[in-house]
């Protein structure tokens, strides 16, 4: 069913023990939008991606025990299960139908331009799975299924929302019905791209084996501030402009997570601190960290407390999706032919 307003869907994959690079990059945005886009009589749905995560390898035990704890990193962090829809891939079945009749509308041609999946199966590309490959379509399937009007989505993402586009408008077509609508992309400016704190040409990532590289959400005050204090940086002083920090990868990292714990824009953080080292700046930004980052741990821990009960919300977003999602899968199997 086509929505009256705004509808924005989008999703998470179960890795757990998420970082400052997850929250600042998504999950402090996805919050936002909760507020902007109901505020404006519009939806927001969060899915964890459960389904996404058997492209990697991972243990059933570790898939079933992240997803729980993502879920509950999203509550903690102010994503309000009664405002928004929030539930797992798998307990809504309609994705994993969807994509198979999407991808008999999909083309091969579009799914080998993708270059996620040349860069996920490196040289390896025979021995990956269909899963890996097949994987923009299922991500298709998870916004057209609910007739997402927009996306939001990062730079990794864009040709991944072209290609759902693509089909979108090519079942139109060729079915003779305007089911789908094409979802706009939601490109946020407030969204950072978060560096390792060891090596700032590099993302921040759990997969990095130097605990040092991340803060992880889960992290005890004394070791947020211990590592932005150890954070890599460099002998000279912070500019008043943020284009003189061209060449100084560290500096700039710091910064732009300064600016977005703060809400505030790096020109701004640099006008406290221009001419100062980094001895008077990284005691600070520990000090803003531990004040943002700690709430959300003290909720966390509560929450995973009691797994049931996270459960409990999952299941609550998933019957509101099932929902949503029937009849978009009906008039797909209609238009196909599957059903009188």
């Amino acid at each position: 069913m086509r929505p009256k307003s705004t509808r924005v869907v989008s999703g998470i994959q179960p890795t757990g023990n998420l970082h400052l690079g997850n929250y600042l990059g998504a999950v402090k945005q996805w919050v936002a939008m909760q507020d902007d886009i109901q505020a404006g009589g519009g939806e927001t749905m969060y899915f964890i991606a459960d389904l996404h995560a058997l492209t990697q390898p991972i243990t059933p035990a570790d898939l079933r025990a992240n997803t729980i704890e993502v879920t509950a990193t999203l509550v903690a962090a102010g994503i309000d299960p009664d405002r928004s829809i929030l539930f797992n891939q798998t307990r809504v079945p309609a994705h994993s139908e969807l994509a198979w009749l999407l991808n008999n509308v999909a083309r091969v041609g579009w799914l080998n331009r993708m270059t996620q999946f040349k860069d996920k199966a490196g040289k390896n590309r025979e021995g990956a799975s269909v899963g890996l490959y097949d994987y923009p379509v299922l991500m298709a399937a998870d916004v057209l299924l609910y007739n997402a009007t927009h996306v939001p989505v990062g730079d990794d993402q864009k040709q991944h929302l072209e290609l759902a586009r693509d089909i979108a408008a090519k079942f139109n077509l060729d079915y003779q019905t305007d089911l789908f609508t094409l979802p706009e992309p939601l490109v946020s400016t407030a969204a950072p791209r978060i560096m390792s704190l060891r090596d700032a040409n590099a993302k921040m990532s759990k997969s990095n084996p130097s605990e040092q590289s991340r803060v992880n959400l889960t992290d005890s005050d004394d070791v947020i501030a211990d590592k932005f204090k150890k954070a890599k940086t460099d002998p000279d002083l912070l500019p008043a402009s943020v284009d003189e920090l061209d060449g100084r990868a560290e500096a700039k990292n710091l910064l732009a997570i300064f600016a977005a714990l703060s809400d505030r824009t790096p020109a701004d953080v640099l006008a406290d601190y221009a001419g100062k080292g980094f001895g008077a700046f990284k005691p600070a930004l520990a000090d803003l960290a531990v004040a943002k980052l700690g709430p959300i741990r003290n909720e966390l821990t509560r929450l995973l407390a009691d797994p049931s009960a996270i459960d409990a919300i999952l299941e609550k977003g998933a019957a509101r999706a099932r929902d949503l999602a029937a009849p978009t899968l009906q008039a797909a199997q209609e238009a196909m032919g599957l059903l009188a």
